[in-house]
This record gives C-alpha cells, sequence and structure tokens, in this order.
C-alpha cells in the first residue's frame, strides 16, 4: 500500500512537471525539458520500485536453493541413532582408580608408570581391597601393593620383590647364616616428601577420628607438634599424647597448611606447631 501510494505521488509529480514545462517553456528547451523530466521520474521509478524487486526475487531464489539442499542433505544422512555404551560402569569406575593411583605415585616419583597384576581389578575399584601393580620408573621398587577401603581411602605399600635365584648368586661367596631364607623383600616409604601424600597416607584417618571425638567433647583446636604428638589446650593446662608416627619437616608446614585449609580446616604455623582450628 505503501509503495502504492508513492507511486501516484511520483506520478502526480511528474504531470505536475509536464503541466508546469508546456506553460511556460517554448521552443527547442520545452523538449529537452520534457526529456529531462521523464528520464528523471524513470530513474527514480527503478531505483525505487524495481530495484528492491529484483533483490527480494534473488533473496527468495537463494532461500529455495539453501532449503532444496538442506533437504537433500537430510535425506542422503543416515537415521540417528543413540550408540551403544562401550564401556561399563565398573571401567569407568576403573578409570577414575587409575588416575588416582598415578597421581598418588607420581607425587613422590613424578617419572613413575604402572600397570596391574591382578585378573580383575574392577572388582577392586568397586568393592575395596587390595591389589599388587608393576611399577616403572620408581628406584628400589618394582612392584606395590594399593588398598582401597570402605571409605575411599588409599594407601600404597612399596615392594622390592627379588627372585631366589638372583639372591642366591649375589650371596654365593657369604656364610650360610647370612644367606636370603625371603624371596621378597617388603620396604614401605615411612616419611613422603609431598605433603598431601603424607595427610592421604596417614593424616586424614588420624585426624578424622581425632576430629570427631574432640568436636563431641566441646573441643574446637589442636596443635600437631613436629615429633607427631598433638597437644590440645584445656583449662588447667594442656594434654599431650602421640598421634603420628611421623610428620612432614618445617620446611614443608606452609605446604601441609594449604591441604589441611582445602580439607576444611583452618591451620596455622606456631611456635609449638601448627595448630588445627574447625
Amino acid at each position: 500500500m505503501k509503495k502504492k501510494k508513492s507511486l501516484w505521488s511520483g506520478v502526480s509529480i511528474l504531470i505536475v512537471a509536464v503541466l508546469a514545462i508546456t506553460a511556460f517553456i517554448r521552443g527547442g528547451a520545452q523538449l529537452w525539458l520534457l526529456a529531462a523530466a521523464f528520464t528523471a521520474w524513470s530513474v527514480w521509478a527503478v531505483v525505487y520500485f524495481l530495484v528492491p524487486y529484483i533483490k527480494e526475487q534473488l533473496h527468495r531464489y537463494e532461500a529455495k536453493r539453501i532449503r532444496r539442499k538442506c533437504e537433500k542433505q537430510d535425506a542422503e544422512k543416515p537415521q540417528f541413532t543413540i550408540p551403544e555404551v562401550s564401556d561399563s560402569v565398573t571401567r569407568v569406575l576403573l578409570r577414575h582408580v587409575n588416575y588416582r593411583i598415578s597421581a598418588y605415585l607420581q607425587s613422590v616419583y613424578p617419572e613413575a608408570t604402572w600397570e596391574w597384576r591382578e585378573e580383575f581389578p574392577e572388582r577392586i575399584a568397586a568393592k575395596g581391597g587390595t591389589g599388587r601393580i608393576k611399577l616403572f620408573g620408581v628406584n628400589g621398587f618394582n612392584f606395590a601393593d594399593v588398598t582401597f577401603d570402605q571409605n575411599a581411602g588409599i594407601d600404597c605399600s612399596l615392594i622390592n620383590v627379588v627372585p631366589i635365584s638372583k639372591l642366591c648368586t649375589d650371596t654365593s661367596a657369604a656364610e650360610p647364616e647370612e644367606a636370603v631364607s625371603q624371596p621378597e623383600t617388603v620396604v614401605k616409604q615411612q616419611n613422603p616428601v609431598d605433603p598431601q601424600v603424607w595427610y592421604e597416607v596417614q593424616g586424614r584417618k588420624v585426624l578424622e577420628n581425632l576430629i570427631a571425638d574432640l568436636h563431641s567433647r566441646g573441643y574446637s583446636s589442636l596443635t600437631i607438634r613436629e615429633n607427631g604428638d598433638i597437644a590440645i589446650k584445656q583449662a588447667d593446662g594442656e594434654k599431650v599424647k602421640p598421634a603420628f608416627e611421623n610428620v612432614p619437616e618445617k620446611t614443608y608446614w606452609t605446604r601441609l597448611c594449604k591441604v589441611f585449609e582445602r580439607e576444611g580446616m583452618a591451620a596455622n604455623i606456631t611456635d609449638g606447631g601448627i595448630l588445627l582450628s574447625w
């Protein structure tokens, strides 16, 4: 409707211009002015009406072409089907456990790699228990026993397994009483350098039990001393009792405090040790 009004307006202007030229202009100039008027009106009509119409038709053609192309591609595509899950839940769970074991070992031995020596490690991942793994890149150890408890806690005992034949060869010149009678030598890591490993191996279980007991009896803090004892402040003094077999050296206490803080405890280094609050 708007374009129709514009068209009639343009025609009206053209008529007025033609009448004005014929009324006031005489001679050869009249023809030139009439031609100029018709030319200007024709250009205006083409720009205002014909060009938009051509663009609209081109857009419609392009839209139809794209729609036909998409329909053709959809027809050629195979029908969507839900892929079958190739890995069972226990297999996925085992992979999570594998990542955890790798992080546990590599926190102390960055080059460590390993592989299972169990026929069904998925059962250990799902139900807990102890399984043996073969170690690579761990100086002094070639196996480890990994234990998962029902609370998802992890413990790892490093083992050096030496064949009897090798021991007999190495000790052939020794006295009979010096011969090695056991085929395995088990050595456990006593003092991990990484505070996170120390917390996972020893600190978590001890602290969870201690804090649960102390909190139930109204206490809100304790101090871990360098020798492994804990000190608890009471109204009439301080009570000290052994708790840990070993504690990381003072050089690692800053990192150890960050471990405690990630576990939801407030930790501060004092002259007496590490003050934990909850």
